[in-house]
């Protein structure tokens, strides 16, 4: 993982240097940060704007390690994804990260995360959604504005009970991950592809995969656990991608388990589609942030008439609608209402 993988991965002429290489990666989310690190790690000659981008990309970073450190002890959410495998990179490298992605035992500790976020961070935005109906697991996204927020994108935490969301349908929810770390890595870089299969892996996902292969990784036993979880063919997929770009070390191995567990998981989505429901999601019209719940362990659905579904939060409430788009005016102003009414009854 070096400088000159950097240039191939992000389509650069070596021979146009540094200043294009950047140039490419800031059409990247966060990919500038990364390649800055790297050409500091080369010794190349910069100016104090853009050593100023890095020690702030950098102190986000770290903040991210401390707050999901300080969130494990409190309240036992752990990080998935981003943060595990930047620890992965070398020396120096640094990771775009982008979100600090936490999972929750249960919905309690989710609350109580988000209690602490909002209480210690100046949060702006909480943007939650429930991941089917009846039982359901519970997804809250919070941000804040970054140091400079002119020019650095906000600082963005998502907490969810549900580890591996699954595609909604042939592929469900699996609500734990649980595997040795860099196995959980690349289950956790696989499942990033149910939900773009036809878009080949960008060059972040390409470099933690470079970042993966100097680990040990037993090949069968590796396998077998990414069947368990249903995702050998993205896994599969994603193998084959990479090894277009990097030499995969034991990862080749890893591949090479994965071909028997291709048909059977192919077959098993096929009958699964037809007999399985797709599970909804409903996401949240921010309808008032509240100060006074902290003590709730819980979010409350509340549906004071057909067709208007509340969710009452620690840190907020909201309305509940199939689509991400935010309610209608008319919707919103009869759900505040309702809530007018649930306050005076309680």
């Amino acid at each position: 993982m070096n400088t000159a993988l950097l240039y191939r991965l992000l389509e650069a002429d070596p021979a146009a240097g540094p200043a294009e290489l950047l140039h490419r990666a800031r059409a990247g989310h966060h990919l500038p940060h990364l390649v800055l690190s790297a050409l500091v790690r080369d010794g190349v000659r910069m100016g104090e704007p853009a050593r100023a981008e890095l020690r702030r990309a950098r102190d986000r970073a770290a903040h991210y390690t401390r707050l999901a450190a300080d969130l494990a002890r409190s309240t036992g959410v752990r990080a998935i994804r981003g943060l595990p495998l930047a620890g992965y990179y070398p020396a120096g490298l640094l990771r775009p990260l982008d979100t600090l992605d936490l999972v929750a035992p249960d919905e309690a500790a989710l609350w109580q995360a988000v209690i602490r976020l909002v209480t210690d961070h100046p949060v702006e935005h909480i943007d939650v959604s429930l991941i089917g109906d009846g039982p359901h697991h519970t997804a809250v996204t919070v941000h804040w504005p970054a140091e400079d927020p002119l020019v650095d994108p906000w600082y963005r935490v998502h907490l969810t009970t549900a580890a591996l969301p699954g595609d909604g349908s042939a592929v469900p929810v699996r609500p734990y991950l649980v595997a040795d770390e860099q196995v959980e890595c690349l289950i956790a870089l696989a499942e990033t592809r149910l939900h773009r299969p036809a878009q080949p892996p960008g060059p972040v996902t390409l470099l933690d995969i470079a970042g993966l292969t100097h680990q040990p990784f037993e090949p069968a036993e590796t396998a077998a656990v990414l069947a368990a979880y249903r995702l050998a063919p993205e896994a599969a997929t994603l193998l084959d991608h990479a090894a277009d770009h990097l030499p995969l070390g034991p990862l080749a191995a890893v591949r090479a388990e994965l071909a028997p567990q291709l048909a059977p998981e192919h077959r098993r989505r096929t009958e699964s589609a037809t007999t399985t429901r797709r599970l909804p999601t409903r996401h949240g019209t921010l309808l008032r942030r509240t100060v006074t719940r902290h003590t709730w362990d819980e979010a409350r659905l509340f549906t004071p008439t057909p067709g208007t579904p509340l969710l009452l939060t620690p840190v907020a409430d909201y309305l509940l609608t199939p689509s991400p788009t935010p309610a209608a005016p008319t919707s919103r102003t009869a759900a505040l209402q309702a809530l007018h009414h649930w306050d005076t009854a309680c």
